[in-house]
């Protein structure tokens, strides 16, 4: 794995660090990482009723290591016993998995191949709405390797699917279809800040068609998961051991504070050891005010070992706690959909996997 940092001075992990400060055409991105661009075709070889049978799927990836690692979407690949990807150049592979997550909606594959070009990673944080960014994949399976172009619609946008799992995403303008899923958006200076894993399909409550609304994963939230997939094994997360749910405005009537209440702790967990309880409000995390969900966010992102600092308001009491940031450990190949910890989402929303 190597990651190039973008000018915004992003501080990186122990991964090489090449900055880049040049903008570049769209043309040149596309010159520049169409080669680290795959197809991922997928197939079974029984159906539902145990009958031998072949249906295929077809999705994109991006190549993350020159000894041959891709990521994609979990989605992409999810229960299908063959994977084949497919380069610019027109080789085909069959590709291992190496491990996913499901949460996330990742998986990373692994094909015996050398001397690939792999794609510069970038810093999702420093991306701003109205920011240019393009999309390289295979749109419907056939129109394979397209670029599209777009901008940031929107940031952080609590998104939430059928299976009631919710995601934090980049929304954007570029153009988004079934076959994208698992493609990388990029920025103007050639890096990846997000892969592409949704859209908004069918109509709104008016019967208004609905295009061009996609989204992509923030690499920022991924990137160190991939890492802990590819050179550990497993899947390292960093995690105190609480869930929370906003402070209503109804509940602040009453003289609470706006935060995030804490809804239950764990026992023996990081949370639970530093002497956070529940029905605790913090109602800042390191100085700085947040919601729920910004905390978990927050939370997601930090390093094992980390401390953190909360303001906690309890029964008319402000105190501060401070919490070292444990770490969870799940495999990387075989996991069960998690329980979100967040209530409050609705779900059965209209969101399509492209």
């Amino acid at each position: 794995l190597s990651r190039k940092a973008s000018p915004t001075g992003w501080p990186l992990t122990t991964l090489e660090t090449v900055p880049r400060d040049q903008l570049m055409t769209a043309a040149q991105v596309y010159a520049e990482n169409v080669n680290s661009t795959v197809g991922i075709t997928t197939s079974v070889t029984t159906n539902f009723w145990g009958y031998p049978s072949t249906s295929a799927a077809s999705g994109s990836g991006f190549i993350i290591s020159d000894d041959g690692y891709i990521l994609t979407n979990y989605h992409v690949v999810e229960g299908f016993e063959q994977i084949t990807v497919a380069l610019y150049s027109g080789e085909n592979y069959e590709a291992g998995m190496v491990g996913y997550d499901q949460t996330n909606d990742i998986a990373v594959l692994k094909i015996e191949a050398e001397n690939l070009i792999p794609v510069v990673l970038g810093n999702s944080d420093a991306m701003n709405v109205g920011d240019d960014v393009l999309a390289i994949g295979n749109p419907l399976g056939e129109l394979t390797f397209s670029l599209t172009a777009g901008k940031i619609s929107a940031r952080d946008r609590e998104v939430t699917f059928s299976t009631s799992v919710m995601m934090d995403l980049l929304q954007t303008d570029c153009a988004i279809n079934s076959g994208n899923s698992g493609g990388a958006l990029f920025n103007l200076y050639g890096e990846v800040i997000g892969v592409t894993n949704a859209k908004y399909s069918g109509s709104s409550g008016s019967g208004a068609s609905i295009d061009n609304i996609g989204f992509a994963i923030p690499i920022n939230s991924i990137i160190n998961i991939v890492e802990s997939i590819i050179e550990k094994g497993y899947i390292s997360k960093p995690y105190i051991g609480i869930s929370v749910l906003d402070v209503s405005a109804e509940t602040q009537a009453y003289g609470i504070p706006a935060g995030a209440a804490v809804q239950s702790v764990t026992e023996n967990g990081p949370a639970a050891q530093a002497g956070l309880q529940r029905g605790d409000v913090i109602t800042a995390v390191d100085g700085k005010a947040m919601t729920s969900t910004e905390l978990v966010s927050f939370v997601a992102s930090a390093s094992v070992g980390q401390q953190i600092v909360f303001s906690v308001y309890r029964q008319g009491e402000t105190l501060e706690i401070t919490v070292d940031v444990g770490e969870q450990i799940q495999s990387a190949l075989e996991q069960q959909q998690e329980q979100q910890t967040q209530q409050g989402y609705p779900g059965n929303f209209p969101w399509g996997r492209p």
